[in-house]
């Protein structure tokens, strides 16, 4: 029976990156090849002219270059700084290979961060130095009540 394929079958990959026939993990080079292709995601009858090309990139480096400054600005002000500037690098990374590079490393260092943090060893010891934090902070407080009372800072006279 033809199955109208010539070259070699697809194999269905299960979410977590396995091969769903044989249980086996893909490689690195396997996961790799499955991310989307770098390079211009504009339509093709705008990549077809090359003037229109050109403009559709500077209209999308204009307003992921506006994205970018309002995240930066969002940054000491009250708003969601960062993922702002992530909302900006990702309008690049519709038209440029390095924003896409830039992009695919931040998701694979946050992955990774995210495991680490998820490791009980980690989380042990960042609830130690979270308690341990805690009492040196209520120790200086209780110090400090000890020695003035509720009596503001610059309410204390000469003592």
């Amino acid at each position: 029976m033809d199955t109208g394929s010539d070259g070699t079958g697809e194999v269905a990959v299960a979410a977590d990156r396995t091969n769903a026939e044989t249980g086996v993990a893909n490689s690195e080079a396997d996961v790799a090849k499955e991310e989307a292709p770098l390079g211009s995601r504009a339509p093709e009858f705008v990549k077809a002219r090359r003037m229109l090309h050109l403009s559709w990139q500077v209209a999308v480096f204009v307003i992921g270059l506006a994205v970018v400054v309002t995240g930066v600005i969002m940054l000491p002000l009250p708003g969601p700084g960062w993922v702002v500037i992530f909302g900006g690098m990702a309008i690049w990374a519709t038209e440029f290979v390095w924003a896409q590079l830039v992009l695919r490393w931040t998701k694979r260092k946050v992955t990774e961060a995210t495991q680490r943090a998820l490791d009980p060893r980690v989380r042990r010891r960042n609830l130690i130095l979270t308690t341990i934090g805690l009492v040196i902070v209520a120790v200086l407080v209780g110090v400090y009540l000890w020695k003035f009372g509720f009596e503001m800072p610059w309410n204390i006279e000469n003592q």
